[in-house]
């Protein structure tokens, strides 16, 4: 079993910045592929990021890519999500999961591959 808690969220205007980082229980961590995933109220959950276990290569939502940066130190258990130029469409509950199942190079984005999930951080973004 891993444990995994992010933290990092909050409100911010457009065009700010966040950091948000997701701390796993266990040193297993450095073999999982991660990923983050968002919820926003009435949507599915959708794919924002992922970076398999030695760092590379990452995945990013078309969405996203060129403003957020996915990155992980597995000395210290963690996975990072710095988010850039954040828009109000990118307000939404995110989660970081671990995926034990991927090969090395392949970082996957549907929920389903994932096993294990934090309890998420809150992104709310005001126009």
């Amino acid at each position: 079993q891993l444990q995994l808690v992010e933290s990092g969220g909050g409100l911010v205007r457009a065009g700010d910045s966040l950091s948000l980082s997701c701390v796993a229980s266990r040193d297993t961590f450095r073999t999982f592929n991660m990923g983050w995933f968002r919820q926003a109220p009435g949507r599915e959950r959708e794919f924002v990021a992922a970076i398999t276990w030695r760092s590379s290569p990452t995945n990013y939502a078309d969405s996203v890519k060129g403003r957020f940066t996915i990155s992980r130190d597995n000395a210290k258990n963690t996975v990072y999500l710095q988010m850039n130029s954040l828009e109000p469409e990118d307000t939404a509950m995110y989660y970081c999961a671990a995926d034990r199942s991927a090969p090395p190079t392949l970082t996957r984005t549907i929920p389903e591959a994932y096993a294990y999930w934090g309890q998420g951080t809150q992104v709310t973004v005001a126009s």
